[in-house]
């Protein structure tokens, strides 16, 4: 059984610099948990590390998929087991809790891929209007693992739904992990955390955001992450730019706090505070839990 090290927390907490450290202490390579750092041209929304910023240190599942092309949860989990399976040890670096727990575990995925035609059908449909929908439709929904305002998961299990006539949770397969896994979970106080937040936001747009979601836009390219979906009504002449910002750097928070709640309740998750009062002893403590848990 491989041993897999995640590194996981919200944006702005240094996940990236922290991995890249330990892959070369270790040397071993890190898989890319970023469902939108597949993409390319996505790079500043995505945050994804740069040639220089990677330090030498292969990364994989990274900027390698034309940005509109379909990307799901299961052919993460189909390649990242495949890198895995080549590894004895591995990092994977960010994602989101179902990533993360599709990989380290026997999750099934017996549904058809993603619809764009299915999206365009609710479209209309707000965010609470889709989530009322679905409780409608599947009223054992596990409520505790699907937020209102995670529309694309919303839509994804409404579509399972159809497809399969089966609640999305019903293809979880047995509570065993495939793997040895150890999982690091980067967190800060919530108003330093969120503090930095909006400080990288406005880094990003300083940096080039609006012109890289702009490009992305005009070729009718129109990404479900946050830090492009903002921006389309500004596009559109229906809010400022200021507003639009406002509303990334809100997402990006909620996004943040509903991470937490899911690795504290889901996973088998170990706390870091990596704030400045607490980071070089919290990467001290993890490093040494690290060299602990290897040599068991």
């Amino acid at each position: 059984m491989g041993k897999v090290l995640v590194i996981v927390g919200p944006t702005a907490v240094g996940k990236t610099s922290i991995s890249i450290e330990l892959a070369k202490k270790y040397n071993c390579g890190i898989i890319s948990g970023d469902s939108v750092a597949v993409y390319k041209r996505l790079d500043i929304g995505s945050a994804k590390p740069t040639i220089e910023e990677q330090q030498g240190v292969k990364h994989y599942l990274l900027d390698f998929l034309q940005p509109d092309a379909e990307y799901s949860v299961a052919q993460f989990q189909k390649e990242a087991r495949a890198i895995i399976n080549e590894n004895d040890f591995i990092i994977i670096c960010g994602g989101t809790g179902l990533y993360i727990q599709s990989v380290l575990y026997n999750y099934e995925f017996k549904a058809k891929g993603r619809s764009l035609d299915f999206q365009k059908k609710y479209e209309g449909f707000s965010n609470n209007e889709l989530y009322e929908l679905l409780l409608e439709k599947d009223p054992n929904i596990n409520k505790e693992k699907l937020h209102p305002n995670n529309r694309k998961r919303v839509l994804r299990a409404l579509e399972v739904l159809e497809d399969t006539n089966r609640s999305i949770h019903s293809f979880q397969g047995k509570n065993q992990p495939l793997y040895d896994y150890f999982i690091a979970y980067l967190s800060m106080p919530r108003e330093i955390l969120y503090e930095n937040i909006n400080k990288r936001v406005d880094q990003m747009i300083e940096a080039g955001l609006v012109d890289e979601v702009y490009s992305l836009y005009k070729d009718g390219i129109y990404p479900h992450a946050i830090g492009y979906q903002e921006l389309y009504p500004y596009f559109r002449g229906e809010i400022s730019l200021s507003s639009a910002i406002e509303e990334i750097k809100k997402n990006t928070r909620h996004l943040a706090k509903r991470q937490e709640t899911w690795f504290k309740n889901q996973m088998d998750s170990h706390f870091y505070l990596v704030d400045k009062a607490h980071v070089e002893d919290s990467k001290k403590q993890l490093q040494s839990d690290i060299d602990r848990w290897l040599s068991e």
